[in-house]
């Protein structure tokens, strides 16, 4: 029997497990124990075809991609023969030009070539179809087994140990839930932190502990092909991907290996991978894999002579978002996960296993880990029907021209909000937002339906609900307009040591009177925003954090991970509570004669909020509003909804009161400056660069973040700092195909992308967000890189509509 110690062991002897052991050693941790329960790469990492490019528009997984090439190639592992991603459709040519904006937005020097060009770099490829390429000359392809043993010898020389043949069984846990010892088959292993990287079994290892993460096996096939006589490819051919035609690929001995990603997968075993399943491929499905060798044959036509050596089929993990799981696991100290890698082993597998060795050994991953965060899937994620439909559409989603309007279709409808009913009624379009249903508008004269991949119809273009959506928002900013806002997420927390925890997590001063509504980011230690809130003091000792509705799950761990000794409980009670916005001129007039009580400024006074009955039923009436109008957010158990949502439709019914959905509330809060979190805000902005500040009460003691926050305040230079800015784009009304990340320019040069973007009705522009430097001063002219096009662009005061706050007064 083994009997081991280790600071940390790494269960996984993939490329993730390897890369974050080499790392973990790098950073100084060189008591690091790597088991693996076959041998090394004996998972998914041993089927992959090895392509990696650093072209992508997430900024954390570009500068994952770029380093993991860095890696590698310092390694000597890595063939650097450039790469070309064509566009075989006009639509696709666009969808190339945006995203070459939103890399170059981040950091990417890249743009769109022509045919011509591509074919220069790329002789063998067919002329038909093809409009266009992006060409990466730093790209290339790798040996996935000689990649993974160069990065293990790498961490051996280290210092850390690797035993392979060694299966995890479970582990031990001391009284307070901290990770004390591994259970393998060959003997305990007594240690601080477990990493989880192990691959398609991670969520097995991590029910060990009791916690779950969503990763689906979805199958995967990729095809060896000998060269074909007279049309033998170069070594040095430059890898390919081809979305239209849904393949990629390289050159192999003067043949080619392709695999591509199937419209209709299948996943399996969505309850658990057998533990034997190890580097053995799966059956192949040669029927499944026609549509991608007919692809492949489109763009390279002396295919259809090759000879095909073998077709390989594995499983690679899947998320619902096809994003990675990083991070460590609430309430079991000492349990970090790196899984779910999504299609992005290779390219992501060294920059992910640096981040989470610089958040283990310096709380510090470098980059914005929002977006992959591992505990960031809720309860309703638990269902593995509904996470592997997921998984297959985000996998089907990967080369399938996606546009930016479009809806995710699988597992829906999952979640109801009580008002569901109401809103078929009014004709609502409905989209999806972490499984809730939810209006994106409304047509009044037509039946309801579910939005899904609607821009197809209309591409590019004006899409055919834009007038509808101005009508809306114009509605609330001249009458009044109801919503739906029942998916926003509700946590509740309670105890004793309720106002404790929330005074150490909120950023802002939360201890008010009874009644108050606080708004609030919480920061982790290095003053970036983990979240942005408001929370209501329902009594004393009782609170209710509103957040979104994708965010209920994040902000929940987030509260736990921060408990200390508190008599506290956090309760999450989104679907007990249903929740309507009423906003507009009209609003007080509406709910005074929908109500029994006072509802006028005195009675209901901004920030505050109060219990009232409206149509029989009591509900909580806060009197805030993310359309920056005077009105409420009216919160009641979900069973009174209907009967309420009814009462405020009769009483608003001599001032057209306006049903409306989340597109015009989109465009209501972004000219009145109102920000989104993780989109305008991240781990990696302060309050003071977003604009927030004010909300960061550095007078307040012992909150997280704060000595962070008071050291950068101390050392500002004013040359240097940065801001969250408003930009007037293209000048005049109308529509424009601008969705955020574009690039932004000054004097020709790239200095950052934009981040919201939204039609402000009442102003009648587009408007966008993007980080600046403080010194430029409003009405400085910029640039936007919108496809091909540079699109001018005005540096304009924060907030366009009331800005003084007059109308949200009343």
């Amino acid at each position: 029997m083994m009997t081991e110690q280790a600071r940390v062991v790494v269960i996984g002897g993939g490329i993730t497990g390897c890369s974050v052991a080499y790392h973990l050693a790098l950073a100084g941790w060189t008591d690091v124990l790597l088991v693996e329960k076959a041998q090394l790469t004996a998972g998914s990492t041993c089927q992959a075809a090895g392509l990696v490019t650093a072209f992508n528009p997430s900024s954390t997984m570009m500068e994952f991609r770029r380093y993991s090439i860095e890696l590698y190639r310092r390694l000597g592992a890595f063939e650097t023969v450039g790469s070309l991603r064509l566009a075989s459709s006009r639509d696709q040519l666009l969808e190339l030009q945006r995203t070459a904006s939103r890399a170059r937005g981040i950091g990417l020097d890249v743009g769109v070539i022509g045919a011509a060009e591509a074919r220069r770099l790329m002789p063998a490829i067919s002329p038909e179809s093809l409009y266009g390429a992006v060409h990466l000359p730093g790209d290339g392809h790798l040996d996935p087994h000689g990649a993974t043993h160069a990065l293990a010898d790498a961490a051996k020389a280290l210092g850390v140990r690797i035993r392979t043949g060694v299966r995890v069984t479970g582990f031990e846990l001391s009284a307070n839930r901290a990770i004390t010892t591994v259970l393998t088959e060959a003997g305990p292993i007594a240690t601080e932190h477990v990493v989880d990287a192990a691959g398609i079994w991670a969520p097995q290892v991590a029910a060990m502990v009791g916690a779950f993460i969503p990763s689906t096996p979805v199958d995967h096939q990729h095809i060896a092909l000998k060269a074909v006589p007279e049309s033998e490819l170069p070594r040095d051919m430059p890898c390919f991907r081809d979305p239209d035609n849904l393949v990629y690929g390289k050159s192999e001995q003067g043949g080619m290996v392709f695999g591509g990603y199937e419209l209709d997968p299948v996943s399996r075993w969505e309850d658990g991978v057998p533990w034997e399943h190890a580097a053995q491929s799966l059956p192949a499905d040669y029927a499944r894999f026609g549509p991608l060798m007919a692809g492949a044959i489109r763009r390279f036509p002396f295919l259809a002579d090759a000879e095909a050596i073998r077709l390989v089929c594995h499983p690679d993990a899947m998320t619902p978002d096809a994003n990675p799981l990083l991070g460590p696991l609430p309430g079991i100290h000492g349990f970090w996960v790196a899984a779910g890698l999504s299609l992005n082993g290779f390219g992501g597998g060294g920059g992910l296993g640096r981040a989470l060795a610089g958040w283990m050994t310096a709380d510090d991953p470098g980059v914005d880990i929002g977006p992959y965060r591992a505990w960031r899937f809720g309860e309703v994620y638990r269902d593995p029907g509904f996470a592997a439909g997921l998984a297959r559409e985000t996998y089907s989603d990967y080369y399938r021209l996606r546009y930016p309007f479009d809806a995710d279709v699988a597992g829906r409808p999952r979640r109801l909000s009580p008002l569901h009913c109401r809103l078929q009624e009014s004709g609502a379009v409905f989209g999806t937002k972490a499984g809730w249903e939810r209006a994106d508008h409304h047509e009044p004269d037509r039946p309801w339906r579910r939005a899904g991949r609607d821009q197809a119809a209309w591409g590019w273009a004006e899409p055919p609900w834009f007038g509808r959506v101005c009508e809306e928002a114009r509605a609330v900013r001249d009458r009044a307009g109801i919503i739906d806002l029942s998916s926003f997420g509700k946590i509740e927390v309670v105890g004793s040591g309720a106002l404790g925890l929330l005074q150490r997590v909120a950023a802002n001063d939360v201890d008010r009177p009874v009644g108050s509504v606080t708004y609030t980011p919480f920061l982790n230690r290095r003053a970036g925003m983990v979240a942005d809130v408001t929370i209501t003091r329902l009594d004393g000792d009782r609170f209710r954090i509103v957040t979104g509705a994708g965010f209920v799950a994040s902000d929940l761990a987030w509260l736990r991970h921060a408990v200390a000794e508190d008599e506290v409980q956090i309760v999450d009670v989104s679907g007990s509570v249903a929740t309507i916005g009423l906003w507009g001129p009209e609003a007080r007039t509406i709910l005074a004669a929908a109500s029994d009580g006072d509802v006028d400024d005195a009675a209901l006074p901004i920030r505050q909020a109060r219990t009232i009955e409206v149509g029989g039923a009591p509900v909580l009436a806060a009197r805030i509003s993310y359309a920056g109008e005077l009105g409420w957010e009216l919160a009641m158990d979900a069973e009174r909804a209907v009967g309420v949502w009814d009462a405020l439709r009769r009483s608003g019914q001599d001032v057209d009161l306006e049903p409306f959905g989340y597109r015009a509330l989109d465009s209501l809060r972004v000219e009145k400056g109102y920000r989104y979190f993780g989109t305008d805000m991240t781990m990696l902005n302060t309050p003071d660069e977003a604009g927030l500040g004010r909300f960061a009460r550095t007078d307040k003691p012992g909150f997280i973040g704060r000595e962070a926050l008071l050291e950068r305040r101390e050392r500002r230079d004013e040359a240097d700092a940065v801001s969250l800015r408003t930009l007037v784009i293209a000048g005049g009304p109308g529509y424009r195909p601008i969705f955020g990340g574009e690039a932004v320019r000054l004097d020709g040069a790239v200095i950052g992308r934009l981040r919201s973007v939204g039609y402000g009705t009442t102003v009648s522009r587009t408007l966008g967000y993007v980080y600046l430097p403080s010194r430029l001063e409003e009405g400085l002219m910029l640039e936007v890189d919108v496809f091909d096009e540079r699109l001018p662009a005005t540096v304009a005061a924060d907030v366009l509509v009331d800005p003084t706050g007059l109308r949200m007064r009343g």
